[in-house]
């Protein structure tokens, strides 16, 4: 590469890290005048287009740059880009990979030619002439640009990798991704995500901790806040501060009406500090008699100010790893007591958080937690479904599918990321034992053709009779679609939430698989709440066996449809008065433990 060339492409990629691809345009413009087929210049040019939103000149300059050179790296992640707004996904996954690939190997080689030219010159620096700083300067600009590339690729692959319903390769992509950035917050966001996709997959409690653990390293710079002036009262009027970027059309959206209708206003008082999109779910929730911060756009610090500024005295975060996360805001520590609740299903790993909510079905004292943070259990479910504040939910139909058609129909609607291979087995197990039947799985991923493709084929490697499964798109109906279905099958080890909550609410049972760990444990600690423990699972072939005996007693199956939604209601699952006693008991003795740690720290300074 010309020596100009690459100087514009190393300031090309710098526009790029800053969002700029106007100046990425005029970067490419000024190769193409020293080289009108220059594939550098017409790849930036064709990636900039992406960005802007210009798909057909993409795809023209995208062409271009191929039939220059096939193997430009940059021109195959446009390519790739094109691949991700026309929705291949097949093909999106096939390019990035091999642009990995390549990327890698010329890593290793530019890496290799840089350590054997500073080998040369590891005794005698002075023999280094002009050209050898020159040689040197080079190879690092070239290292830059092929790092900014797999940066890039790994991250779009990483999206591609979990719609396909593989999260373990798409959080490694995270992590690789996380380790090339050179901007803190930047990797702090790549490892959050990274966690959050490690939990679709088994994971020793041990190893989730540590991996958690690793995440608190990225705020070892920043300065806390300090508390030491405010009221310590145990019995003092509490001000609860909720944070969310989803206090809008969100599956968390289901939780939090509790929160905000049922608190006691005589001994509490709530604010909510908003990050995230505003429509017509904010506006519901700002008619509870609640403050409210609109704080949309603004930084971590700046949001923590503002929580410090508001006197807050338990921080609630409801997002946990979350997309949008809400933690580097916690890792100032605006308040003097931090939870993380509802949003997030393992330890957050940050310091500043001090506590995790969970209940004692999710995560009774018998099993390892796997938590940096102390444990605040409920003796009931942590969540409480409170449906309605989205969209009016539809009538349940009282009469079972199976009446109808005379089979069984099975279904899940669970994100497909959440589909391991073991629930893949487990299903084909029931399928299997249970003549005539069919599974309904409703997903984003059957929203495309390749997607569709994908799973078909993943089903059909494991032996399933592809004539017995029905794959459907996400649809705005997708209520309605569980009047078709007899019996819901949760996912495991990642179970559902508002998806299993959902299901039951719409009269249809769910059998789910108790697990060893908190998020394993959920959809068990849902339907202890819904008092319907006989639809709990300790084994998977505990679980194929209570799959099999329902379809075996359809009366019983036709008993839960006629009846599930009424019985939900008068359950625990659904009592947000209950909830909030137990709640807000939770929050009073965490407070009541700061206060008392705030005393013991100061009688040991006036000792000292």
């Amino acid at each position: 590469m010309d020596e100009k060339i690459l100087d514009w492409v190393t300031l090309a990629e710098k526009f790029s890290a800053d969002g700029d691809p106007m100046s990425m345009r005029t970067a490419a413009r000024e190769i193409l005048d020293l080289d009108k087929n220059s594939a550098d210049g017409l790849s930036i040019m064709a990636e900039a287009s992406l960005y802007l939103g210009n798909l057909d000149e993409a795809v023209s300059f995208a062409e271009h740059a191929l039939s220059v050179d096939a193997k430009n790296l940059r021109g195959r992640l446009a390519e790739g880009g094109v691949a991700v707004k026309q929705l291949k996904l097949k093909a999106q996954l096939k390019i990035f990979a091999g642009v990995i690939a390549d990327a890698h190997a010329a890593l290793r080689s530019l890496q290799s030619r840089l350590t054997d030219h500073n080998r040369q010159f590891a005794f005698n620096r002075r023999q280094r002439t002009q050209a050898d700083e020159d040689y040197q300067k080079r190879l690092d600009k070239e290292i830059s640009i092929v790092r900014a590339i797999l940066f890039k690729a790994l991250c779009w692959s990483s999206n591609g990798l979990y719609l396909s319903g593989s999260p373990a390769r798409a959080a490694d992509n995270l992590l690789e991704a996380s380790d090339l950035t050179d901007r803190d917050d930047q990797a702090a966001e790549l490892y959050s995500k990274h966690l959050f996709l490690r939990n679709y997959r088994d994971l020793p409690p041990a190893q989730s901790k540590e991996l958690a653990r690793q995440y608190n390293g990225f705020f070892t710079r920043v300065t806390t806040f300090v508390h030491e002036r405010k009221a310590r009262a145990t019995d003092k009027k509490l001000h609860i501060g909720y944070v969310s970027p989803d206090f809008r059309e969100h599956a968390l959206a289901n939780f939090m009406t509790p929160l905000f209708k049922n608190f006691d206003a005589e001994k509490f008082s709530v604010t909510c500090y908003s990050t995230g999109k505003r429509d017509s779910v904010t506006d519901k929730l700002k008619n509870f008699k609640v403050r409210w911060r609109e704080l949309i756009g603004k930084d971590a610090l700046t949001v923590a100010r503002q929580i410090d500024a508001d006197a807050v005295d338990i921080l609630v975060d409801l997002s946990g790893h979350s997309q949008d996360s809400c933690l580097p805001i916690l890792a100032y520590k605006p308040a003097p007591v931090q939870i993380c609740a509802l949003g997030y299903t393992a330890s957050t790993g940050l310091g500043a958080v001090d506590y995790f909510l969970t209940d004692k079905v999710c995560l009774p004292e018998t099993l390892p937690d796997g938590f940096t943070e102390r444990l605040l259990r409920l003796d009931t479910c942590n969540f409480c479904y409170a449906p309605g504040l989205i969209r009016e939910m539809p009538d349940v139909d009282l009469r079972a599918p199976v009446l109808k058609n005379g089979f069984m129909t099975f279904g899940s609607f669970n994100n497909f990321a959440k589909v391991s291979d073991e629930v893949l087995y487990v299903w084909r197990a029931i399928l299997d034992s249970v003549p005539r039947s069919r599974l309904v799985i409703k997903s984003k991923i059957c929203s495309l053709d390749d997607g569709k493709a994908i799973v078909r084929d993943r089903l059909g490697k494991m032996g399933f009779n592809l004539e017995r499964i029905d794959l459907r798109a996400y649809s705005p109906d997708y209520l309605e679609q569980y009047r078709g279905i007899d019996v819901a099958l949760d996912t495991f080890p990642y179970t559902g939430g508002t998806t299993t909550c959902e299901a039951l609410y719409m009269g249809v049972p769910v059998i789910t698989l108790r697990g060893k760990t908190h998020g394993t444990r959920l959809g068990a600690s849902i339907l202890t709440a819904a008092d319907v423990k006989e639809l709990i699972a300790n084994s998977a072939m505990d679980y194929v066996k209570k799959a099999v005996r329902l379809s075996q007693r359809r009366e019983l199956v036709a008993a839960y449809h006629v009846g599930l939604r009424e019985h939900l209601k008068t359950s625990a699952l659904m009592d947000g008065q209950l909830y909030m006693r137990e709640l807000e008991q939770a929050y009073r003795a965490a407070w009541q433990d700061y206060c008392r740690a705030s005393s013991h720290k100061k009688f040991n300074s006036t000792m000292l």
